[in-house]
């Protein structure tokens, strides 16, 4: 089941966050950051992009000792091998990405000629196809190592993203990631807005919910919940599965044009990935 945003937006409305139906992505975006810097004041603006430990200085004091010995090492080890592995035509990533593939700041875009956004995860498997090779599965293994290196290799990277004036097919599938994110949807009747906007910073099941600002920044990353790797993909998947809702296909048109909007509303932070989340 879901229900169609506008109730959520009107709820945003009265917290303060004059975002609407109407808007365009520029004036979403002023309106998106500038709602969670009122809601979390004592957080710099830079900061949002290290996610829930932004908010939480007793969870952030555990986190930066963890990231003195990432989990994440062996993903961008692991990775960086695959990315320089021969295909069978002798050539490899780097001849579709430089010598460290560091891109991560290119993704995702609107790609005109194909209509529809392409994400980076995308464009590493379209480059193994390309070159006879298959591609990897979508959420976790060795897409997320691959891209753990590609990360790692761009950290600093700022986030923008462009939504061509060109193509109206951009707009629209940046309004259909907006719609995604305020849709009510599943048994639990929830939108990502609820959790991740409306009351970030909030407590569910012993777990405190994480700003939207900043969401796109960090993959993929090791979850402890998981144990291992992970892209943005599969963690839309688990909160669609949260909410006791049907989720969609990885790399389909519903989440890339989600990541699309997330991403967008990112825009001026870095990007910090890979990283470690509970």
């Amino acid at each position: 089941m879901k229900t169609i945003t506008r109730a959520t937006l009107a709820a945003t409305v009265g917290l303060g966050f004059a975002i609407s139906v109407s808007a365009g992505p520029v004036e979403d975006q002023a309106a998106f950051q500038k709602y969670f810097e009122n809601k979390f004041p004592n957080t710099p603006v830079m900061d949002f992009q290290n996610g829930v430990y932004s908010i939480l200085p007793e969870a952030r004091e555990q986190w930066v000792q963890i990231e003195e010995f990432p989990p994440y090492e062996l993903a961008i080890e692991n990775g960086g091998k695959l990315y320089h592995s021969k295909f069978a035509n002798g050539k490899s990533l780097a001849d579709c990405f430089g010598p460290e593939g560091a891109v991560r700041g290119q993704y995702p875009f609107w790609d005109k000629d194909r209509g529809m956004v392409i994400t980076m995860e995308r464009a590493v498997n379209e480059c193994r196809e390309a070159n006879g090779e298959k591609g990897y599965g979508w959420k976790k293994g060795k897409i997320a190592d691959v891209t753990a290196y590609m990360s790692f290799n761009s950290r600093g990277q700022k986030v923008d993203v462009k939504i061509p004036s060109d193509d109206p097919r951009a707009l629209a599938a940046y309004e259909e990631g907006k719609e995604h994110f305020y849709t009510k949807r599943g048994q639990l009747n929830f939108a990502c807005a609820d959790c991740h906007l409306l009351t970030a910073g909030n407590l569910y099941r012993a777990d405190t919910t994480s700003p939207a600002f900043g969401h796109a920044t960090s993959w993929p990353v090791f979850r402890s919940k998981w144990q291992e790797m992970g892209t943005l993909h599969r963690r839309f998947a688990g909160c669609h599965e949260n909410i006791r809702a049907s989720s969609y296909k990885a790399q389909g048109p519903e989440y890339s044009n989600l990541e699309y909007f997330v991403t967008y509303m990112s825009n001026g932070l870095d990007f910090n990935g890979p990283a470690a989340r509970k």
